[in-house]
């Protein structure tokens, strides 16, 4: 069973990397290294024969007009096949997050009282739900469906639609409003939710509601858990890279009234306290004109798939209890697996985002290790050096201090994932773009700025989006945290107060 302590479902603490680092989690880093060093030799040796060549027709050749036209011919066909063979840029140009009604927010202190009165839960169950509840880091203002508010919770498909289909339109409403793009514009659509996928699929309500285009390809992304966002931002861009000038629209989500799990297993319980409603929309451009209006350029997405590991397969698991109840089980082995996904993620990651210094110095006391001593401890390249913004999941409390703790990041590096958590609890896939609109709200965000997107999913994998300003960006209207960022950051409480403290006159304000 997960135990209590652990708001993420998750027993014990993520792997110590210092300690951990294995040679094989460098190889695949090493080989995106090796292929980048090799390009650049080859690039600066047909610089330096064109230039050779140039020289020697110049002065040996008493200006060879032949010669000198077909290096000419020669450089300007190699310059044209790069230009047309190498990656299009992927343009973010904006995005939006859904920020339900007020009637729909549900303060801890509710949610204890609801607890109490849902029949079908035990005392040990209230018990366990409470506890982790007090470790969570949610605060007074996250939001549940509207199924989530009667007693007892009464989840049906139309509800679970009506959920989806406000979060998804809400969002889809603001970032058409923001970027003035008309929908038939659009020619690539990626939708994921992992738990909720009707007949129509939710693709098709969004191309049903917005009519889009006959000729759109839409995808609909379902299983994948909370690192589904860059997985469907991964296939966004590839698809961009095949099809000139077109916009490509991302929507992230997950569904909470069809989720509810009103069994006793404990590894089933925690998703009722940690998951909010939420999501997000993205716009992707590969047009050249969207470069000045867009926020952002994707450098790089690093995806990990542990499933061929059978523990790692199983660590999140939907399935029946004894009793027949469907949940979502997490194993107490997930913070090793989650831990074990992101070693081989960062160490790939690594190369192509660290400067060479911070690479070569790892490497050497990684073989300092294997050939001299296995006490010699590795050194674990510093983030900080290669991203100045880093948005952390917001799956639990600890997940995030072990994170902070084994990337050596500082508070403010996790701030914005903390602040999340705190106002809108854990929203799945798009908690990263909450965590992304936290940053810009601040006033954090330059010119030339990296930011590093990293999330966990079912399967189980860990994935990793990486992106660079392309101006100072402001927050988009009406954004997420438009109406509360004044009052952030908060200290973050992880107790409920008793009746008793509730029922307590409050001094007055003068």
């Amino acid at each position: 069973m997960a135990q209590a302590r652990s708001p993420a479902g998750q027993s014990g603490q993520l792997p110590d990397l210092s300690h951990s680092v294995k040679l094989e989690y460098v190889r695949l880093g090493c080989r995106y290294l090796i292929n980048h060093i090799l390009t650049l030799l080859l690039i600066s040796l047909v610089a330096a024969v064109a230039i050779e060549a140039l020289s020697t027709q110049w002065l040996d050749l008493e200006y060879d007009l032949v010669s000198v036209l077909v290096v000419f011919v020669v450089v300007v066909l190699g310059s044209t096949v790069y230009l047309m063979t190498r990656p299009r840029p992927v343009y973010l140009v904006d995005y939006a997050c859904h920020v339900p009604p007020h009637e729909l927010q549900i303060p801890l202190q509710l949610v204890k009282e609801r607890c109490g009165k849902f029949g079908k839960f035990d005392e040990p169950t209230v018990e366990f739900q409470l506890k982790v509840l007090e470790r969570s880091g949610l605060g007074e203002e996250t939001y549940a469906p509207k199924a989530m508010h009667s007693v007892p919770p009464r989840p049906s498909m139309a509800l679970a639609r009506e959920e989806t289909e406000q979060v998804m339109f809400g969002a889809l409403d603001a970032l058409f409003e923001n970027t003035a793009v008309n929908p038939k514009d659009v020619g690539v659509l990626v939708v994921n939710c992992s738990l909720f996928n009707p007949v129509p699929s939710l693709s098709a309500m969004i191309v049903n509601r917005y009519k889009l285009r006959s000729t759109v390809r839409s995808f609909n992304l379902g299983g994948m858990g909370c690192g589904a966002g860059v997985i469907a931002v991964s296939l966004a861009g590839d698809l961009l890279q095949v099809h000139h000038a077109t916009y490509a629209v991302v929507v992230s989500t997950e569904n909470i009234t069809q989720n509810w799990y009103a069994g006793s297993r404990k590894s089933m319980l925690i998703a009722n306290c940690l998951f909010r409603v939420g999501g997000a929309a993205v716009l992707l451009s590969n047009r050249l004109a969207d470069r000045r209006r867009a926020k952002y350029r994707l450098v790089h997405v690093v995806r990990t798939h542990r499933g061929a590991d059978d523990k790692a397969y199983r660590c999140v698991y939907q399935e029946q209890d004894d009793d027949g109840n469907v949940g979502v089980s997490l194993s107490r082995d997930l913070t090793a697996i989650a831990g074990g996904a992101l070693k081989a993620n960062i160490t790939t990651l690594g190369p192509l985002v660290l400067p060479v210094s911070e690479q070569l110095l790892f490497l050497a006391k990684l073989v300092a290790k294997k050939l001299w001593s296995d006490k010699t401890k590795p050194h674990i390249p510093d983030f900080k050096r290669a991203f100045d913004h880093f948005c952390v999941h917001a799956g639990g409390r600890a997940v995030i201090d072990e994170l902070e703790k084994n990337l050596e990041l500082r508070p403010v590096d996790v701030e914005a994932s903390r602040m999340t958590l705190h106002r809108f609890g854990n929203t799945s896939s798009s908690s990263i773009w909450y965590e992304l609109a936290y940053i810009e709200a601040k006033g954090r965000m330059r010119k030339g700025h990296r930011v590093w997107q990293i999330a966990f999913g079912s399967g189980f994998k860990c994935n990793s989006a990486v992106w660079q300003a392309l101006r100072n960006v402001q927050p988009s209207p009406h954004g997420p945290w438009e109406d509360c960022i004044h009052r952030y950051p908060v200290q973050t409480s992880h107790r409920i107060a008793s009746p008793r403290q509730d029922a307590q006159p409050q001094p007055q304000q003068h």
